[in-house]
């Protein structure tokens, strides 16, 4: 249940705090007042998509913040939990906050968060109902979601949509294959011999590096012989060798040593450097141990590496990436092989088709059953709103081929007046019948949802008289068992509320703003009066909108 909205710099909206309680709550207010600001900032806290302009003139940034109370909805607070968003005062706030240039971010329990997600928790707390709701239900789209929300079957309509999609994919790899047939062959040819060239290298394809390593020893060995040589026998075998210089000036060293003990640091050292240059001497002599003039395998290094650069430059690569080439072409040709497996491609083909057939056909069973129940509920609201003798007829027609919504289509059609014959919804019924009809679709569909907050924005457009009363009382039942905001500029239904909110326009320094009041009793009876009578209030208006009130 939404129980507080918070509004700031929002269109003509400086701050507004408002509280809200179970049942019918209206919103009124004189034409251009702004009553719709509510509903539309209520909806970027739940994801909608902000558009440029929505800032308050001169301010920074605009900020919307919708709490609710969530205890009885076992399933959101699962939904927060596994989404890091978790509560543990039974509350949820969705906040958003839009900068002067468009820019926006969203927050649940004060966490930042994609819209999605704000989407996603919406979907668990409220349903909006526009003032052009009606226009929607003319498309055969809606007419058909509308049946399939009322029937709790938008889970399998997703799965239907999946399976369709899943059977075209697979009958298009087999209408491809036997359309590309002889291009795939001269693919599968050519991969074939780039695959049987790469195969060739065998695993020296994948020792790039190692194999650049090894052919500059093997093309420098001479020089890194001769080097070797030479430091050895500087270091070690000469006359004057640093290992012979080194032993003469440790003898020295110890007969000064002798003399004075503080040179025995100095004697450590020296007889360390002593160790580590034979240490070096005994590598270089292992080093150059193992080099050894190899002109044969040298040969052949050049020869691979000769290959590998003429495989890179032929399949315009790096010699590196040769090795994930060649899993690329082996995984194409396996591709090939399964696409050009006609039996296989057939076989899978008729078993998405099964799969389809098999949703497609529970889903029609589920709108059948509801399009008998929701046309019986439908037509006795109708008669409940001035529509009385009309009835709503709901249609599963086969489609001409299958669909990804399933093996019907669905149309409403609908007869206004007793004896009339039922035709489509947009040829029959006028705009005011439209709109009591899409009412009663609207709430029948609120009977089963699960969400606990409904917004009506001006449903009741169009109508007056017996037949706006008619609508209110309908709303007030329906505030009976949900929590219900209507946005309306009828006093038949104004009169029905259980709390009364007013929009009104202020000139305040050169701005003009919006602000949204909770009326007492005494106001309320000023507003109801003011509905009924516009700017001339009479006592007698004043009467009747109090009679309307404790009626």
């Amino acid at each position: 249940m939404l129980s507080h909205l918070s509004i700031r710099n929002y269109l003509l909206v400086e701050s507004v705090e408002l509280d809200f309680a179970p049942g019918l709550t209206v919103l009124t207010g004189e034409t251009g007042a702004g009553k719709s600001i509510l509903v539309d900032a209520l909806a970027l806290a739940l994801g909608d998509r902000a558009e440029g302009g929505v800032v308050r003139s001169g301010a920074p940034r605009a900020e919307i913040s919708a709490e609710f109370a969530i205890e009885n909805l076992p399933a959101l607070a699962a939904w927060l939990d596994a989404a890091g968003f978790a509560s543990d005062d039974g509350t949820l706030i969705l906040r958003r906050v839009i900068d002067a240039g468009g820019r926006s971010r969203a927050f649940i329990n004060g966490s930042a968060a994609p819209l999605t997600q704000l989407k996603d928790a919406a979907e668990f707390l409220l349903d909006i109902h526009g003032q052009h709701a009606h226009h929607a239900l003319l498309r055969p789209q809606t007419q058909r979601e509308v049946l399939d929300a009322y029937a709790g079957a938008q889970a399998q309509g997703a799965a239907v949509s999946a399976a369709w999609h899943a059977w075209q994919a697979v009958r298009q790899q087999r209408l491809d294959a036997e359309t590309h047939g002889q291009a795939r062959q001269i693919e599968r040819e050519g991969l074939s011999l780039a695959v049987e060239e790469l195969r060739a290298l065998g695993d020296d394809l994948a020792r790039w590096d190692e194999i650049q390593v090894e052919h500059a020893r093997l093309a420098h060995v001479t020089t890194l012989l001769e080097g070797s040589h030479a430091l050895i026998e500087g270091l070690d075998e000469g006359e004057s060798s640093v290992s012979s210089q080194l032993g003469e000036m440790s003898v020295r060293l110890d007969a000064m040593q002798a003399v004075d003990d503080s040179l025995k640091e100095v004697s450590t050292l020296l007889g360390s450097a002593g160790a580590d240059l034979a240490e070096a001497v005994h590598a270089l002599r292992r080093y150059a141990s193992h080099l050894n003039l190899d002109p044969e395998r040298l040969s052949d290094l050049d020869r691979l590496l000769g290959d590998m650069h003429r495989l890179a430059r032929k399949h315009r690569v790096q010699p590196d990436a040769l090795a994930g080439l060649l899993d690329q072409f082996q995984a194409r040709l396996a591709e090939l092989a399964a696409s050009d497996d006609f039996d296989a491609l057939q076989a899978k083909e008729e078993a998405a088709w099964t799969v389809y057939q098999t949703e497609a056909k529970r889903l029609g069973a589920q709108r059948r059953k509801a399009a008998t129940a929701l046309s019986k509920q439908v037509t006795t609201a109708m008669h409940e709103l001035a529509l009385a003798g009309g009835q709503l007829d709901i249609q599963l027609q086969p489609v001409s081929e299958p669909r990804a919504h399933g093996l019907e289509d669905v149309s409403f059609l609908v007869a206004s007046h007793p004896g009339l014959q039922p035709g489509l919804l947009g040829k029959v019924a006028s705009g005011g019948e439209l709109s009591r009809i899409s009412l009663a679709i609207q709430t029948a569909l609120s009977g089963v949802a699960g969400v606990p907050t409904l917004i009506f924005d001006e449903v009741d457009v169009g109508i007056g008289g017996s037949v706006a009363e008619a609508v209110g009382r309908r709303l007030a039942k329906l505030g009976e068992t949900r929590q219900v905001l209507v946005i309306t500029h009828l006093p038949q239904g104004a009169a029905r509320g259980t709390r009364h909110l007013r929009v009104a326009k202020q000139a305040n320094g050169g701005f003009v703003t919006s602000n949204i009041e909770s009326l007492d009793a005494e106001a309320r009876v000023e507003e109801v009066a003011r509905m009924l009578g516009g700017l001339t209030i009479t006592a007698t208006t004043r009467q009747h909108a109090a009679e309307m009130l404790a009626g």
